[in-house]
């Protein structure tokens, strides 16, 4: 995916969730942040961001963060991207673990949940649930960077999905690249890191992958290894 406005800017502060002030040539900004998670090793003061430009004249804050530098590269933080980079990529087959689809729908309704992805090829049919990874330390990728109670539910809901015959999968889609592998943030939310090893159990499937970004641009990478290592 392509943004097609943008502009780069300075961080400055975190005011709450969704407000955060960016220093962009010489001016302070409130912008929109569009990711909710914590991001407290990337949204530092002095950051390089990448912000995308709105052209609607109602918004009250004109611009979105979307990319924070981190040790000279981008990590895009867009919470919204990683679906829409997971459509894209399935589409056109760069999913090495999915056969060609004939359907694929977003937002999807099973059950008690609300699936992100769900597919069709000539051989099975299921669901996928995208998770947007944007913590990492020493280049191990973690998920998630704060607890998610919602996030178990979703993955339970595979498990039962599974369990009456479509095919599941999580797919942990890493928004940057020189990252050496991925595993559940046990320490952050033990829960959420239970119910990803109980769903492997059980027959859903852990997709997990790196991200090439741009100062403009978000498209997923290569393959990682999932860590089953909680000392890690």
């Amino acid at each position: 995916m392509t943004y097609q406005q943008i502009i780069k800017g300075v961080f400055h502060r975190r005011i709450n969730r969704f407000i955060a002030e960016v220093c962009i040539q010489d001016v302070l900004h409130q912008v929109h942040v569009k990711n909710t998670g914590r991001l407290r090793e990337l949204l530092k003061p002095g950051a390089n961001v990448i912000l995308e430009c709105s052209n609607n004249p109602k918004r009250k804050t004109p611009y979105s963060l979307i990319m924070v530098q981190k040790e000279g590269r981008w990590v895009n933080i867009d919470s919204l991207a990683p679906n829409r980079v997971a459509f894209e990529a399935i589409r056109m087959g760069k999913v090495r673990e999915l056969s060609p689809v004939k359907t694929l729908k977003r937002e999807i309704t099973y059950g008690n949940s609300r699936f992100d992805l769900y597919f069709e090829t000539d051989v099975d049919q299921g669901f996928i649930e995208v998770k947007g990874v944007t913590l990492e330390n020493d280049g191990i990728a973690k998920f998630p960077d704060a607890p998610t109670v919602r996030g178990s539910k979703h993955i339970y809901e595979l498990i039962k999905a599974k369990g009456d015959g479509y095919r599941c999968a999580i797919f942990f889609i890493v928004q940057m690249n020189r990252v050496k592998g991925f595993k559940p943030n046990w320490e952050m939310d033990k829960a959420f890191a239970q119910a990803v090893e109980e769903a492997r159990k059980r027959g859903v499937e852990v997709w997990v992958y790196d991200s090439i970004v741009t100062d403009d641009s978000f498209e997923l990478g290569k393959p990682l290894p999932y860590i089953n290592d909680r000392s890690l």
